[in-house]
């Protein structure tokens, strides 16, 4: 077991660098923590890490090989992906002036499984996800590394993704991180909104370009 320790490492740092760079899921965690529940935003973050592990269970099972070999697939994963992100966008950037008072709570009621959804379809829906779990277990994790290993490994992910944004939403619902924002509330749900927008934009501008193929080397960022 002690032969696996500078592997895992060097998977736990690149991890590290991938879900705390800026992306759909931090996008859509900060918009929840800011203007929903508490519960709301945890209970997100829990979808999150849900997303992680289907993930980490195609690529133990040898489908995320086909998905980034398959062009026809891969266009089909970016498209859903962008679609999804677009309509979240155009929900923040429907924010109005005075419609949004996040000091108050949320605003409007959302149901535990409308955020769990949330987060987890953001996350599975993410291409560069895709690349980055297929491009992990495919490059950076040996071959030999026994499959029992492989998804420790992979849950450790998943624990560690929902911490970090466990994390995210406790100190964004802080009442004087709330106050601070309240004045323009709704200019920051459309930034969100933008940054989704752009997003989606660069996922369906790399599909008719052909840019962003598979190719088995890329390492993804922005889980």
């Amino acid at each position: 077991m002690d032969s696996y320790w500078p592997e895992f490492l060097t998977v736990a740092l690149i991890h590290w660098l991938a879900v705390a760079s800026p992306g759909p899921d931090f996008a859509v965690m900060i918009r929840q923590a800011l203007f929903r529940s508490r519960k709301n935003a945890l209970i997100t973050s829990a979808g999150i890490a849900a997303g992680i592990l289907v993930h980490v269970t195609y690529s133990l099972l040898g489908i995320g090989l086909l998905i980034q070999q398959s062009i026809l697939l891969f266009t089909i994963l970016k498209i859903a992906g962008a679609l999804y992100l677009t309509w979240i966008a155009v929900q923040c950037l429907q924010a109005r002036a005075g419609g949004i008072h996040v000091a108050a709570g949320p605003v409007s009621l959302q149901s535990s499984a409308a955020a769990l959804r949330l987060g987890f379809l953001t996350n599975v829906l993410n291409p560069k996800a895709t690349l980055f779990f297929v491009s992990l277990f495919s490059v950076v994790i040996s071959p030999g590394t026994p499959v029992a290993i492989q998804a420790a490994y992979g849950i450790y992910m998943a624990l560690a993704t929902g911490v970090w944004f466990t994390l995210v939403a406790i100190f964004f619902t802080l009442p004087a991180v709330r106050n601070g924002f309240n004045r323009f509330g709704h200019w920051l749900d459309r930034l969100m909104g933008g940054i989704l927008l752009l997003l989606a934009g660069q996922l369906l501008f790399s599909t008719v370009s052909g840019a962003e193929l598979p190719s088995g080397s890329s390492t993804g960022k922005g889980l």
